[in-house]
């Protein structure tokens, strides 16, 4: 059992709040999006992209939800992390091109900060080990 210090505790406390937060919420859109809920085959609708998209980006979701949740895993955790970011990032700039504007990117902005925040923030055992040059 690894000891945490003092001056660690509120890094990690923030890590797993906004760890949960974001895992909650791509949970959650990754289930509604692989089974197909109507709000959200509307959206795929309106921005253009094939149905079957929507279940594979639902799926990846779920996946990386288990990723980061996990114990170990360093590598596959970034590109958890990558995938969620491309993602994301790619929900913002689908919005906004389909002229959804600022108030149609909202959500999806909060969840890059989130992602940003839980990557920035992890435990050492959650990162790739620092390899010498």
């Amino acid at each position: 059992m690894t000891t945490i210090s003092t001056s660690e505790k509120p890094r990690q406390i923030a890590y797993w709040i906004i760890t949960i937060l974001l895992c909650t919420g791509m949970f959650a859109g990754g289930v509604a999006q692989a089974v197909h809920a109507p709000w959200n085959t509307q959206g795929f609708i309106h921005l253009g992209y094939p149905l079957y998209v929507m279940t594979l980006i639902g799926l990846w979701k779920i996946a990386g939800v288990v990723v980061l949740l996990a114990p170990g895993w360093p590598l596959v955790k970034e590109w958890a992390y990558a995938g969620f970011f491309f993602v994301m990032t790619g929900a913002v700039v689908s919005h906004l091109a389909s002229g959804d504007g600022v108030s149609g990117v909202i959500w999806q902005s909060i969840f890059v900060v989130l992602i940003v925040l839980s990557w920035h923030l992890r435990p050492a055992l959650r990162r790739l080990p620092v390899q010498a040059r």
